[in-house]
């Protein structure tokens, strides 16, 4: 596959088919994700990798009470808790793997470097013809001291990039791109 036609096909996907995703792919996503540029060349990174799924529906469940009881007010609050008071809401969408990209400490630039290694992961995802979705949701309970230790991250690490993985239901469908404002400088 053509990065170019990678990048134009990859999509979050929110439905996975039960079929695990062998640990020597999940592992050829890694090595894809370690490829990528990084601030001072530091690789900042460190993966966890869960595929059990009792842990998975913990983390879900959590992460949703989590997101409770700290959610401010406003539009997107409201939004969302529908979907977080609903027992039925798996946060994960029961994909079968969760791959968490953690800076190994905070400093300067660890949310691009990691955000970057986050994307070759998913454009080598969607080459293998995985599926994968960048979940927001699970960010602010993974970076407490419950979260860390549930993916075994030491207390120093922040987790920024949690990654579901796993065999899409269906072929995602395209989605509408906004014109982007470019401003040319001469």
């Amino acid at each position: 596959m053509q990065v170019t036609e990678a990048i134009a096909g990859r999509r979050s996907v929110r439905a996975y088919k039960d079929d695990p995703v062998a640990d020597d792919v999940l592992r050829r996503l890694v090595d894809a994700a370690v490829l990528a540029p990084n601030a001072v060349n530091k690789q900042p990174w460190s993966f966890a990798i869960i595929t059990d799924a009792q842990l998975l529906t913990r983390i879900s469940d959590e992460s949703k009470a989590h997101m409770l009881a700290t959610a401010g007010e406003g539009r997107e609050a409201k939004h969302f808790h529908a979907h977080l008071v609903d027992p039925a809401f798996h946060m994960f969408y029961k994909a079968p793997a969760l791959v968490v990209i953690s800076a190994q400490a905070a400093s300067a630039w660890i949310v691009e470097d990691c955000a970057l290694a986050a994307e070759n992961l998913m454009l080598t995802a969607h080459a293998e013809g995985l599926g994968t979705c960048w979940i927001g949701f699970a960010q602010s309970y993974l970076g407490t001291a419950a979260g860390k230790s549930m993916i075994s991250a030491p207390a120093t690490h922040v987790p920024v990039a949690p990654i579901i993985v796993g065999w899409p239901q269906t072929a995602p469908s395209p989605v509408p791109q906004n014109t982007s404002e470019i401003c040319w400088i001469i």
